[in-house]
C-alpha cells in the first residue's frame, strides 16, 4: 500500500526529469562493426512518458553522455529539455525548474548511478530504478520493481498518474515506497 505521504507527493509533480543510461537503457554499451553506439530504449516507457504529456506532466533529460542517439529519442518522444554531457546534474536541475517555474517539490528525478545523487537531493520525489547503486536507493523515495531500461520509467510513470486520478488506484502500483 503507498503511503499518503509518497502520494502527497506525486500528486503535486509537474515535472519528471529523467537520466538516460542505466534508466530508460538498460546501461550497456552496445557497438556495432563499424564503432558506432547504439542504446536499446523500452517503448513501453515512452508510452508513459507521452501519457505523462498528455496529463500536463513536463519531461526532461539530463544525462552525462552526448550523442545523436538521445537526440533522437527525445525528439520522437517530443521531450523539449534535454540536456547532454551535464557533469554538474544539479545545476542543471535547479536551472530547469527555474526556467519552467517549477519549485524543487513539484519535480521528479529518476536515477540511478552517483552522477544523479546530488539533482535527486533537489527534488520532492527522487526515484531509484530496481538496479540502482545502493547509494541512489538509500536515497530514494520510491524505488521501482523493474530495472533501467527494462520498464521501469513506464512504471514510474502509471505511478504518478495513478496517484493524479485516483488516490486509491496508487496504492495498488507495485515497488517499493521508502521513507516518506
Amino acid at each position: 500500500m503507498m503511503r499518503p505521504a509518497l502520494r502527497a507527493r506525486l500528486r503535486r509533480l509537474r515535472m519528471v526529469i529523467l537520466d538516460v543510461d542505466g534508466v530508460l537503457t538498460d546501461g550497456g554499451m552496445y557497438y556495432s562493426e563499424r564503432g558506432e553506439a547504439l542504446k536499446k530504449f523500452n517503448t513501453k516507457d515512452g508510452q508513459g512518458i507521452r501519457r505523462l504529456h498528455e496529463a500536463g506532466i513536463r519531461t526532461a533529460l539530463v544525462t552525462g553522455e552526448t550523442t545523436a542517439i538521445v537526440t533522437h529519442r527525445a525528439a520522437k518522444l517530443q521531450i523539449e529539455d534535454v540536456y547532454q554531457g551535464a557533469t554538474d546534474k544539479l545545476s542543471i536541475v535547479k536551472a530547469l525548474l527555474e526556467k519552467h517555474g517549477i519549485r524543487p517539490e513539484e519535480a521528479c528525478y529518476v536515477g540511478d548511478d552517483l552522477g544523479d545523487l546530488e539533482a535527486m537531493t533537489c527534488v520532492g520525489v527522487a526515484v531509484a530504478v530496481a538496479d540502482a547503486a545502493p547509494a541512489i536507493r538509500r536515497i530514494a523515495h520510491f524505488m521501482t520493481r523493474r530495472r533501467g531500461g527494462e520498464g521501469a520509467v513506464r512504471e514510474v510513470c502509471e505511478l504518478i498518474l495513478s496517484a493524479r486520478l485516483d488516490p486509491g488506484a496508487a496504492g495498488r502500483i507495485s515497488g517499493s515506497v521508502k521513507g516518506v
